[in-house]
């Protein structure tokens, strides 16, 4: 476990900009493997996990859509050898009785094994040269850190990545865009001819109007305040798109569908979006939720809009079981169903700060920072 020097990008405190710096890395336990980071896409919760919206330690090396090449493995790892290409995803315990039962997103021990900045013994294969005290720097971020020239993984949230696609191009499959699209096909199951709002068209929500195009949705409804990825849902297979800064949203739906949807995605974790929600669905619909909000965020339902068979549920990485749905995914893109490539913009790693500010700003779906070469 002779540690090795890395380049990552580290957030110091709350809200603070990303900082290109050298650290040291451990080499990897038996249960873990080494993977040179090809590239990673940027997600929301890494923004939120630096503004402190959702809890972790800092500062931290942050990054959880990595894609990269394996260096070394552990003793005890089979699945994966130097050399292979890999997508990284979210990490579990692979023991509770959810991951024994293939809901390894809701993994009792989801928080502490994905936010809580070191392995679930307390350890933290990263520090700054010279340790000491204030020298600390928190690890593992779902299960990977990838923001970073390299990262630790393990059996569990590791994918192989087929040879013939770029490598650089697939690390939002372990993430964000398996969240959209497992939400539509997995969560919610949404069948053939059912209409669905989807509140939110960024990266997830975007995967998420793909997954109802295949799954035969209509009408499939795009809400979004930016105009641009608007039109992009329409090209993606939105039929309907509502620009929340003009329209009346539920009025709106009620013109296009007479009753409400049978489905709605709330994605922007903005309480009053839950509520819109619950009030859009027609009898016996089913809102699902994938933003979190931030801590102790609360939306109001009105308790005679369940009367009539409505439903909510909460839904995490889109119920995905990574080794089985990213393959799904990528032999949609394949047959050109899920061309999620259009969302993406690469950025050398040295701009990550730039990256960030224009997924914030809309410019940007789903930023990519490439770190090396395949």
């Amino acid at each position: 476990m002779t540690p090795r020097k890395i380049t990552a990008a580290v957030v110091e405190k709350t809200g603070a900009p990303f900082q290109i710096e050298e650290i040291e890395l451990d080499g990897p336990r038996p249960d873990e493997i080494l993977v040179r980071i090809v590239a990673v896409g940027i997600c929301q919760t890494d923004v939120h996990v630096r503004d402190r919206l959702q809890p972790a330690g800092l500062p931290a090396v942050l990054g959880h859509e990595g894609s990269g090449v394996v260096e070394e493995v552990g003793a005890a790892v089979t699945s994966v050898k130097p050399g292979d290409r890999v997508i990284l995803s979210y990490d579990s315990c692979g023991q509770c009785r959810f991951c024994c039962s293939g809901r390894n997103s809701y993994c009792e021990q989801a928080m502490p094994i994905n936010f809580g900045g070191s392995r679930l013994d307390g350890t933290n294969a990263l520090r700054r040269s010279g340790g000491g005290a204030g020298r600390e720097v928190h690890g593992h971020f779902f299960g990977q850190s990838s923001f970073a020239t390299h990262a630790l993984a393990t059996e569990r949230n590791v994918v192989r990545a087929p040879d013939d696609l770029p490598l650089e191009l697939l690390g939002p499959l372990g993430c964000g865009l398996q969240t959209g699209a497992g939400a539509v096909l997995n969560s919610l199951r949404v069948p053939a001819k059912a209409s669905i709002a989807i509140l939110g068209t960024g990266a997830v929500g975007l995967a998420a109007v793909m997954a109802a195009r295949i799954a035969g949705a209509n009408p499939i409804i795009g809400v979004d305040l930016v105009p641009s990825r608007l039109a992009l849902a329409i090209e993606l297979g939105a039929t309907h798109i509502i620009d929340a800064r003009k329209e009346d949203i539920s009025k709106r739906i009620a013109e296009i569908t007479g009753s409400g949807v049978d489905f709605a995605l709330e994605i922007t974790a903005l309480p009053e979006m839950l509520t819109l929600a619950v009030d859009i669905l027609a009898p016996c619909g089913t809102a699902g939720q994938i933003g979190g909000g931030f801590p102790g965020a609360r939306a109001a339902i009105g308790m005679s809009r369940l009367l009539l068979g409505r439903s909510v549920r909460g839904i995490i990485q889109g119920d995905s079981v990574p080794s089985a749905f990213i393959p799904k995914l990528i032999e949609m893109y394949r047959s050109g169903e899920f061309p999620f490539d259009r969302l993406v913009r690469f950025y050398d790693f040295a701009r990550i700060n730039e990256a960030v500010a224009d997924a914030a700003s809309g410019k940007t779906i789903k930023p990519i920072l490439r770190i090396a070469p395949q």
